[in-house]
């Protein structure tokens, strides 16, 4: 049997061009979302912290291919995610977003209220751990999104998981951390999201995948208990 890196290197450089390219295959945007991304942009450096459109049409994708109804996201910014997910658990859906802070509540609501998702949206403000233990004991979250403090991924999934549906899938966004978390030298953050990766890959509770997307995203679908 061969190894991993034993196998044909199929992964495309991406250029720039290709990065156009790539982006040019999604769905046209809406006004809603074009203006998003604006107004985000134009808070500077934080702006890094949105996810790329790619990721958000992914994420309203996954919504709908897994017929989620109640998604739970930590780390909310501007909103950019929540609106993808609203946009997949659909009308009589719901999305439950957790953020330490309100700072950018604003913009996030107004974009929400202009695409006509906001009644699906339930903000929660506090320490995400918190929030998450403060929602019901029993299983009933179909998709969650981590996106948060790196330090905190572990805690959220313990948190998470058990709250999970059977074949639910939680998406964890960031987990290779600008490359860091590959290297066996990696501190903090990137020390963070390695051990977390370590701890995805050996949950016999789960199924998961790391892909390429963006800085790293994991899927992770809960098995039921006749699979463990």
């Amino acid at each position: 049997m061969t190894t991993t890196a034993e196998q044909p290197d199929k992964a495309v450089l991406l250029t720039p061009q290709v990065l156009d390219y790539v982006r040019g295959q999604l769905p046209p945007f809406t006004e809603v979302q074009r203006d998003l991304i604006d107004a985000t942009l134009a808070l500077g450096e934080v702006a890094e912290m949105q996810v790329p459109p790619e990721q958000g049409a992914l994420l309203t994708l996954l919504a709908r291919l897994t017929g989620a109804r109640v998604a739970v996201e930590v780390g909310t910014f501007t909103g950019y995610s929540t609106l993808a997910l609203a946009e997949g658990v659909g009308p009589t859906g719901r999305v439950i977003t957790c953020d330490v802070t309100d700072r950018w509540a604003g913009i996030a609501t107004a974009a929400w209220t202009r695409a006509g998702v906001a009644e699906r949206v339930e903000p929660l403000l506090g320490p995400a751990a918190e929030t998450l233990r403060g929602l019901p004991e029993e299983p009933f979250i179909d998709l969650a999104f981590l996106d948060a403090d790196k330090v905190g991924y572990l805690t959220y999934w313990e948190e998470l998981l058990p709250r999970l549906r059977p074949n639910g899938l939680i998406v964890a966004d960031n987990v290779l951390y600008a490359g860091e978390a590959a290297s066996p030298d990696a501190e903090g953050n990137a020390r963070a999201i390695r051990e977390f990766n370590e701890h995805v890959r050996n949950d016999d509770r789960v199924e998961s995948v790391l892909l390429t997307v963006a800085d790293g995203l994991s899927l992770a679908r809960k098995k039921s208990l006749g699979e463990r």
